[in-house]
């Protein structure tokens, strides 16, 4: 099969196309996380955390700064407002861009201390925002602001923004990164990405089970990568898990089997689906952001 592809599983020749290319969309960058795509306005926001921006890429090849100064922004998504959510290493929280463009900060602090580094976010179909906060932005300088963590844990947090609420649904990881929801949001997928400094930490994504109460149970292990650490991922609209590796994108069944690479020539940061049919994969990857057409896409609504 042509193309920048792994064949794994044969299945996975369904999911991709032959006749096309992966294309640098935007590059010169430090290092690139949290793309998020905006159906409504046809764009692709995404993070350089050490530059301290939010970048736009338009449905017309054009790139521009959204933000100039992001407070070293990493993931961000949609709210059900189509609000911009986003983890800020900078002020060690999560906020919400308001339409009027004002910003909102949702999460600062947990049982009184300030939280670690904020790192990735999804949005549950009831609204609560779910997001993970490991200690990267506070090692150094050179992704936030280096400092001691006040929490004792490193935690997988659920937010009600309407009422500021915020409770630990998982403390069982050594850095918890990307996360996820099943297509019908029994499930949640958490990226354990401790290796990146412990290489005794197993590179895996973990599964738990998620309660009519929004509570998790039943952790274990989904999958495991070959190359790398996962980081950030989608789930697509057959229930397939899409992550990010160290030489590409991985592609794993809802049984946690790989079917597939698509090969990337630099280390991979995260991904999403996006595009006018929901259909390209828009991949930050070091210092740039790649694209390709597969044939899936993202879970709608």
């Amino acid at each position: 099969m042509k193309g920048p592809y792994e064949i794994i599983d044969a299945r996975f020749r369904d999911l991709v196309l032959s006749n096309v290319s992966l294309r640098r969309i935007s590059a010169g960058h430090l290092w690139t996380e949290g793309p998020v795509w905006f159906p409504a306005h046809q764009c692709l926001l995404f993070s350089d955390i050490p530059n301290q921006k939010i970048y736009r890429w338009m449905s017309d090849g054009t790139v521009n700064v959204f933000r100039e100064n992001s407070n070293f922004s990493n993931g961000n998504t949609r709210d059900r407002e189509g609000r911009l959510i986003s983890c800020q290493h900078g002020t060690r929280s999560v906020t919400r861009t308001e339409h009027n463009g004002m910003i909102t900060t949702l999460a600062d602090r947990f049982d009184g201390k300030r939280l670690n580094s904020p790192n990735d976010v999804v949005v549950k179909s009831d609204g609560t925002i779910w997001f993970t906060d490991p200690t990267y932005g506070i090692l150094s300088d050179y992704e936030g602001y280096k400092a001691t963590s006040e929490q004792p844990h490193r935690n997988v947090f659920r937010l009600d923004p309407e009422t500021g609420r915020i409770v630990s649904v998982a403390r069982d990881f050594i850095q918890p990164n990307g996360l996820a929801f099943s297509r019908d949001e029994t499930l949640l997928y958490v990226a354990e990405s401790g290796r990146s400094h412990d290489d005794n930490v197993p590179a895996v994504i973990r599964v738990y089970n998620v309660s009519a109460d929004n509570f998790l149970d039943n952790g274990r292990d989904f999958a495991s990568l070959d190359q790398g650490i996962p980081d950030g991922f989608r789930v697509d609209c057959h229930g397939n898990i899409w992550t990010s590796a160290a030489d590409g994108v991985h592609c794993f069944d809802r049984n946690g089997v790989l079917l597939g690479k698509i090969l990337v020539p630099e280390t991979v940061s995260n991904l999403t689906f996006g595009g006018v049919r929901g259909n390209e994969l828009l991949i930050t990857a070091t210092t740039s952001v790649y694209a390709i057409h597969v044939n899936s896409g993202a879970v709608t609504p």
